[in-house]
């Protein structure tokens, strides 16, 4: 007979001892099966001194099958992440195979199924109202890879928005509603793999997406230059979020926050993007810096990536700050000397 893993004792609540409130990382458990290493993961996070998380919560893993929710995974990471004193941004997506077409892929989502999202969305935060109070819908819809290779369209994504928007606004009012989560590109006019972010958010506002969103989500990689990098059109670099604010406030939304969902540095020692171990510490110190001394209209800075479940045997295991094993990287430690400076 198959035995039940016995359940990891929850601990007493904790706070997030911090000098920088802002201060966040995307802590990527979805496929984390195994309950005591959530916990230490959002231990690790809480030691750190980010008091924010962005965690990946799919709609297919959740609704496999339509209208029977399965709940207990997502249970455990909210339930550890309430106890560590940690504040979730829950990203959804991932469409289940009831809801596409046969031989899509799970991030392929037609419009006549736009509802059923919502009515995913809606059960989700009626769920977790009081403990989740930020939800990101879709994830990168500048991209063709994040609708199933089907060509990003900026007013499809605002009908998206225009839908589940006030369905989660029925059931819970103060949840905040992420919108964008874009992907800083330069993809030219045409392109068949996505659309320039900076394009995508001015189309988003001229199909009156600002209605529909309460922040907007921003991916801001730097690539190989420092965080004081100044902005331009034609360059990815973190600053490149001031590009998306300014279009932003040329539209009349300049009282609605930003929250970075990704963003960061990457160290491996032979990607074209990558920087050097030490300037990848160097930048995500001062990035966090410029984030709570110069961007008032910021919310949240969170970097991807805090851990995988398991080596991704690619570039992508140079963006962690914690090993599968739980070994801390150097940078871990910089980052928590930085944010927790003063704290007892």
């Amino acid at each position: 007979m198959q035995q039940r893993a016995a359940r990891v004792a929850i601990g007493p609540p904790q706070t997030v001892q911090t000098v920088n409130p802002k201060a966040g990382v995307h802590t990527r458990l979805t496929d984390e099966v195994e309950e005591w290493k959530i916990k230490r993961t959002f231990e690790m996070v809480r030691e750190m001194g980010a008091p924010w998380i962005v965690e990946y919560f799919p709609w297919a893993y959740i609704e496999s099958e339509r209208g029977r929710y399965h709940w207990a995974h997502a249970d455990m990471v909210v339930r550890h992440a309430r106890q560590q004193g940690l504040r979730i941004i829950a990203r959804l997506g991932f469409v289940p195979e009831w809801a596409r077409p046969k031989d899509t892929t799970p991030l392929y989502l037609d419009e006549e199924r736009f509802v059923d999202f919502g009515n995913f969305a809606a059960k989700f935060v009626e769920r977790y109202r009081g403990d989740i109070e930020h939800v990101i819908l879709w994830n990168e819809p500048n991209l063709a890879l994040e609708w199933g290779y089907a060509a990003p369209d900026a007013v499809k994504y605002t009908q998206l928005l225009r839908t589940v928007y006030p369905m989660i606004k029925a059931v819970a009012p103060e949840v905040q509603v992420l919108g964008g989560a874009l992907a800083p590109t330069l993809a030219p006019p045409g392109s068949e793999f996505g659309v320039n972010d900076l394009f995508f958010l001015q189309a988003m506002y001229d199909a009156g997406a600002r209605d529909y969103f309460d922040i907007l989500a921003v991916h801001a990689y730097g690539w190989h230059f420092d965080p004081d990098s100044p902005p331009h059109p034609e360059v990815v670099n973190f600053r490149r979020t001031e590009l998306l604010r300014a279009i932003m406030v040329e539209n009349g939304d300049g009282e609605k926050p930003v929250m970075i969902t990704e963003g960061g540095w990457n160290d491996h020692p032979r990607w074209t993007r990558a920087v050097r171990p030490g300037e990848r510490i160097a930048y995500t110190l001062r990035a966090y810096e410029i984030a709570q001394e110069e961007w008032p209209w910021l919310e949240a800075l969170c970097f991807w990536v805090f851990r995988f479940p398991w080596d991704q045997n690619s570039y992508q295991d140079y963006f962690t700050f914690v090993r599968t094993d739980f070994e801390p990287k150097p940078i871990y430690r910089e980052v928590q000397q930085y944010l927790r400076a003063f704290a007892p």
